[in-house]
């Protein structure tokens, strides 16, 4: 029996429970090798700073966006500063505020992949009708909703 069998005769709860996981391991071996130059992380976190429109995002802000530690954000940070991709600079209301800025490099490698992501999520979601997407997006974001709730404050 091969685990798709296996998936079928469990519980569907406690099986999507286990995609979660695996989707989440295959998302991110497939991303990493996406990318020559950064990570799949790497590319969510640079994702996300697109989200912030108003101003540039503070690592706390972003961490709060990805649903990550602040520490985790900082080391994702220090690997793209090294790459030149993206730069801290003080806030300019509050110096105790860093704000993360993308560089022109980094502009420039997200035109070289521009048309290679359109084809990677035509890829991803091949198969899928609009209504399918809708639905997924729908449900995972109320399970994301249920998640936070459940946070320890």
């Amino acid at each position: 029996m091969d685990s798709k069998e296996i998936l079928q005769m469990m519980d569907h709860k406690y099986a999507l429970f286990g995609l979660f996981f695996a989707f989440h391991n295959r998302l991110q071996a497939t991303g990493d090798s996406f990318y020559e130059e950064i990570t799949c992380k790497q590319f969510f976190l640079l994702a996300c700073m697109n989200l912030y429109t108003e101003e540039a995002p503070t690592a706390n802000e972003l961490a709060k966006t990805m649903g990550c530690s602040r520490h985790n954000v900082k080391e994702i940070l220090n690997s793209l500063e090294k790459k030149e991709l993206v730069y801290l600079q003080p806030d300019e209301n509050d110096k105790r505020k860093n704000r993360v800025y993308r560089t022109k490099r980094c502009m420039k490698m997200a035109g070289k992949y521009r048309e290679k992501e359109t084809v990677f999520m035509q890829m991803l979601f091949d198969g899928l009708s609009d209504d399918d997407v809708d639905n997924a997006y729908r449900i995972l974001s109320k399970i994301e909703e249920n998640l936070m709730n459940m946070e320890v404050k």
